[in-house]
């Protein structure tokens, strides 16, 4: 059977793009398409004099069903935020130009995801993207772990479809491979001494999660914000059923941006005596002074270890400053979801409800 379909990426994520196509050349289905497929150098960008901008398709893509890439946060080629959407939005109009069937933009971080809110007389940064981007002519948006469940609601399902995969599925895994391992430790070591904890009342459905799929306590964090300051925190308040002392906790969230919430969190979890704290979370966005709180609580031996995906690029300088900072790839998993789309099966195996129990228990690959 053949497939007509094409790879493409913004500057912004190339090497993120064409590590995807190397997994897909993996697939029996696509090993003899690696040339067909793979299209991450096909865009050229121009400027003109006066700044303007001008994206152009090198190659034909006609009748092609297109996945491109990009990423409009912190990325591989330290193009600023509004850039990246300029390139992006170019680099769709050039793509319906060039007649692709059909434009899947897989954005693995929207970076306006927290612009969500419906407030009198403010801009709602993701409903502009998501219209600019359907109006543009996309018809599919991918992405990974959307700040909230409410904004999958701003798309018109007849216009363009939205596709959020839940990635901490990959951070679940991560944690049964490498701490882990096996049933006897899941039943005698997780069950008993580990807590999952939310960052806030809102992030609860997250932690719920971890905590179900491996059947262990659930701890919420009452935040009281102050709206009239960003990223500021009044109060937390522990709701837990049972002690924490002596317990290994991991603190669960979609992102980890100033880590003023983290930061809070943290110091008032280290009042019940904890065994350690850790983090896992999926976005990486470490915006200043995400390191510098971050590091200073890892130098105090209040923070442990912190577990991240590559959806947003890390800065040179982590690994120095977070030396038990682990980022976990995402790459296949954006690979086998071109491939299940591509091939026309369900994505129901790739979102189903993830249990600790049934993959340790299930054979492996080491």
């Amino acid at each position: 059977m053949e497939y007509q379909f094409a790879v493409v990426s913004t500057r912004s994520t190339k090497y993120y793009a064409a590590q995807v196509v190397e997994h897909l050349k993996k697939f029996p289905s696509f090993s003899t398409l690696s040339e067909d497929i793979d299209h991450t150098g096909s865009l050229e960008v121009d400027r003109f004099a006066d700044g303007e901008m001008e994206v152009t398709v090198s190659t034909s893509l006609r009748g092609k069903n297109v996945f491109l890439f990009t990423s409009c946060a912190r990325n591989e080629a330290g193009i600023s935020v509004e850039e990246a959407k300029i390139e992006l939005y170019h680099t769709i109009d050039a793509l319906k130009r060039a007649q692709a069937n059909s434009i899947f933009v897989f954005e693995p971080f929207i970076s306006c995801s927290r612009s969500d809110r419906t407030i009198r007389r403010s801009s709602v940064g993701l409903w502009v993207h998501l219209k600019t981007l359907t109006s543009l002519g996309t018809d599919h948006i991918l992405t990974y772990q959307l700040h909230s469940d409410k904004s999958k609601s701003m798309l018109d399902p007849t216009v363009a479809y939205l596709e959020d995969i839940p990635v901490l599925t990959l951070l679940k895994r991560r944690l049964c491979d490498v701490y882990i391992n096996n049933i006897e430790n899941l039943e005698k070591v997780v069950r008993p001494t580990w807590a999952f904890c939310s960052v806030d009342a809102g992030g609860e459905k997250l932690a719920r999660r971890f905590a179900n799929a491996f059947v262990a306590p659930l701890v919420v964090a009452h935040k009281q914000r102050d709206y009239s300051r960003a990223n500021t925190i009044e109060s937390i308040n522990i709701l837990s059923a049972e002690p924490l002392e002596g317990k290994v906790l991991w603190i669960i969230d979609d992102m980890i941006d100033t880590a003023g919430s983290v930061e809070s969190l943290i110091l008032a979890l280290e009042k019940h005596k904890p065994a350690e704290i850790n983090v896992a979370a999926v976005h990486a966005l470490f915006s200043d002074p995400a390191l510098e709180r971050l590091s200073r609580l890892s130098r105090q031996g209040l923070l442990n270890r912190i577990i991240v995906t590559d959806t947003v690029l890390c800065p040179d300088k982590v690994p120095a400053e977070l030396p038990k900072l682990e980022v976990v790839p995402s790459v296949e998993l954006s690979a086998r979801i071109i491939g299940t789309l591509v091939t026309e099966q369900p994505l129901g195996k790739i979102l189903e409800t993830f249990s600790a129990e049934r993959y340790l228990k299930s054979p492996r690959l080491l």
